[in-house]
């Protein structure tokens, strides 16, 4: 009888090793994608593809090419050798070539081009195969990297990861964008946001954080709204101030860019990404970014109690040309325009003790504490006309006793797109799900 042991093949070279000149002077064998063939008459180039780079194979004339295209799965084996010239500065001087499979159909768009030029609908029409071109691979990259972040920053923080339901029986944050669907004859509805979930595990783990999808059903079309978007959640007891959080926030970012610039120096090179400067993130309450925009930059304040998409950006302009930050903390927003756990300052009960980060002119993170005393909390509820029995499961944790605490939720996608400069949030998400798109 056959067992496994978990010896994973070892005839096969990893394309990193060969590109390091870890195996020069070996005979190797590496398998990926045709990425391109340059035939020059008397020897052919075959650019290889793997999953992070790619290898350039010199082939002589007495290689059969014959069927050999573009995305042909290939296993070529060669002599790796240092040669400046090629992509990866190492080339692969091929002694053989087997076709593992061949594309059935000719590629509807070369992904081997630099640029595909393509539009937008297009382009998401075409993803499963656009996702192959070296830019569109090197973005979804850098927004792993993020994620790797995220998870490494938090473990080293003590925190522990959960995973939230998807399906529930009551909104987060209310309202009317949220996705009903039936539950064996139950009403239910897509999570808007681990929010209750997370503020639960703070009782039994006191530090946790979630990397999943949420829910919004917003009939919007706009570069930086998805209907289903990746959020990196984290909820923290025994905080003695909503600044806790935005401290780990910003020591999270600081790791992210230090890893994107060590470990993926390639990608950030490609995308032409300039990476920011996050040593320090200044912090503005909301009422004061808004009128220090709106004198600097000549336009009125129209919604005292919210950010519109164009203040976002003149915050974000202000700062970076009087502070010399493309981040900043919005602190204090008003207590109407937040959730009703959003704890409100002692202070000025009309504004609370939360958060919005803003990069380069766009929300990409909320946050703040939350109400922990049961009465406070069934006290609000009931202030906006809610029905607390509907929360029971909710306001069991308050009733158990919960310390002090609060969190926060990052757009994983707005955080992507503003650090790789693109223009829609679409061009983020490997599959975009908005107001017309269900497939591919």
């Amino acid at each position: 009888m056959k067992t496994m042991t978990g010896a994973c093949p070892s005839d096969r070279a990893k394309l990193t090793d060969v590109l390091q000149g870890l195996r020069e002077g070996e005979s190797v064998t590496v398998e990926g994608m045709v990425h391109a063939l340059h035939d020059m008459g008397g020897i052919t180039f075959l650019i290889l593809r793997g999953p992070k780079s790619l290898l350039q194979c010199v082939l002589g004339q007495e290689m059969d090419l014959q069927g050999v295209t573009e995305e042909c799965a290939v296993s070529v084996t060669g002599f790796p050798r240092s040669e400046p010239r090629a992509p990866g500065g190492v080339e692969l001087t091929a002694q053989a070539l087997e076709v593992l499979s061949r594309p059935a159909a000719p590629l509807p768009v070369p992904v081997s081009k630099k640029r595909l030029g393509l539009n937008l609908d297009t382009e998401l029409s075409l993803r499963p195969v656009v996702l192959r071109a070296l830019r569109e691979r090197s973005v979804f990259r850098i927004q792993a990297g993020l994620c790797r972040s995220f998870r490494e920053t938090l473990h080293a923080l003590d925190f522990t990861e959960v995973h939230t339901p998807k399906i529930v029986h009551a909104g987060a944050e209310g309202g009317s964008n949220i996705f009903r669907l039936d539950y064996f004859g139950r009403k239910a509805f897509l999570a808007q946001s681990p929010q209750f979930y997370k503020q639960m595990m703070v009782g039994a783990y006191e530090r946790v954080f979630e990397i999943a999808p949420v829910f919004r059903a917003e009939k919007h079309s706009t570069p930086r709204h998805l209907n289903e978007y990746t959020s990196m959640d984290l909820e923290m007891g025994f905080i003695r101030s909503f600044e806790d959080l935005m401290e780990i926030e910003t020591l999270f970012l600081q790791h992210a860019m230090a890893l994107l610039k060590r470990e993926y120096a390639g990608d950030v090179k490609a995308l032409g990404i300039s990476l920011p400067d996050v040593s320090r993130v200044p912090c503005l309450r909301f009422d004061e970014a808004k009128r220090l925009a709106a004198e600097k930059y000549k336009r009125p304040i129209r919604d005292p109690y919210d950010l519109e998409p164009e203040e976002e950006f003149n915050i974000g302009r202000y700062v970076q040309e009087e502070l010399g930050s493309e981040f900043v903390f919005v602190t204090h927003y008003p207590s109407k325009k937040r959730p009703f756990y959003a704890m409100d300052d002692p202070a000025d009960p009309r504004f609370t003790l939360s958060f919005d980060l803003l990069f380069r002119g766009m929300e990409v993170t909320t946050g703040g504490q939350r109400i922990h005393q049961y009465q406070a909390q069934v006290d609000k509820m009931l202030s906006r006309g809610m029905h607390p029995e509907e929360f029971e499961s909710y306001l069991m944790i308050h009733k158990a006793g919960m310390p002090p605490h609060g969190g926060l939720g990052v757009g994983l996608e707005r955080l992507t797109a503003r650090l790789c400069g693109l223009e829609n949030v679409r061009h983020a998400c490997l599959f975009p799900r908005d107001l017309s798109r269900l497939e591919p």
